[in-house]
């Protein structure tokens, strides 16, 4: 909602309706501040309340404990306190990555027998689809969410993770695996002895995040406003990449270069250029 709001308020300015843009903007600042009031456990965010005010993804919670989703998109958002979203963001590296079955749980301990309901989510055998297992969704979002961070080695590892080439390639994979590797799955089970079983593939919502993914939040190119805007967040290893990109009628050859200096952790500085041209700001 904070990204939703912040978003609309943009479009409506852009539109000529300030009093829709500043009552947007209002409720922003407002839910920004509460999120942080009554959202935040301490080492990451909540994911919601019940109706009797029982906290849901909170550390005393027996089950959902920590839920990714609020974690990553406050950072997405940009409404989380910065030092809580590096802190949430460590929690769901630490609690919700597997890194031995390579899946990113949505949730975990999944939902099961608890007195307070959570309604549908609970119809899922616990580590099924968004009850505990690798919702792909939130596994994009988490990655994506490094990458905004700045956190190039985690969000690379979490695209490898994603990925269904690599769950394909070698016998024993396939054998878990189950299905198309050519294409994401909207979910990978997390629960013996199924662990890392493709769910729902052929899923265009994980496909179409999945590339957002890739080209916006890692190679760094996106579209803004009808201007080319350059942020990638690369593997240290790579020198460069090239990419052909068309925008209506005019096809783009872009390469990107990436200097030592870039790829270590010091200050990075960025230039573009256009056909030979220095550019004074990083649109194009």
């Amino acid at each position: 909602l904070c990204a939703v709001l912040t978003q609309f308020a943009e479009l409506a300015r852009g539109k000529g309706d300030a009093t829709f843009a500043d009552r947007c903007g209002a409720e922003g600042v407002k839910l920004r501040h509460n999120l942080e009031l009554h959202g935040w456990d301490g080492a990451w965010y909540r994911r919601a309340y019940f109706d009797d005010g029982s906290p849901l993804g909170s550390a005393t919670s027996v089950e959902c404990r920590i839920d990714s989703v609020p974690q990553s998109w406050s950072v997405l958002s940009g409404a989380g306190d910065a030092a809580h979203s590096r802190a949430a963001m460590n929690a769901v590296d630490e609690r919700l990555v597997r890194r031995d079955h390579a899946l990113i749980q949505l949730l975990d301990p999944p939902f099961d027998r608890s007195d307070l309901d959570p309604g549908y989510i609970r119809g899922y055998v616990p580590g099924v689809r968004e009850n505990g297992g690798q919702y792909t969704h939130g596994a994009i979002w988490a990655a994506m969410a490094f990458a905004a961070i700045g956190d190039r080695v985690r969000a690379w590892e979490l695209l490898a993770m994603i990925n269904p080439v690599h769950h394909s390639q070698a016998p024993e994979g396939m054998a878990t695996y189950k299905v198309e590797p050519y294409v994401v799955a909207a979910d990978v089970y997390a629960f013996s002895p199924h662990t890392g079983r493709g769910g729902w593939s052929w899923y265009t919502g994980s496909a179409g995040w999945m590339y957002r993914l890739i080209v916006e939040s890692l190679l760094g190119l996106t579209l803004e406003k009808g201007c080319l805007r350059f942020a990638p967040c690369l593997p240290a290893d790579w020198t460069a990449f090239t990419m052909s990109y068309r925008y209506r009628e005019t096809t783009y050859d872009i390469a990107v270069r990436q200097t030592l200096a870039a790829a270590g952790e010091g200050i990075r500085a960025a230039g573009i250029t256009v056909d030979g041209l220095a550019q004074v700001t990083d649109a194009v």
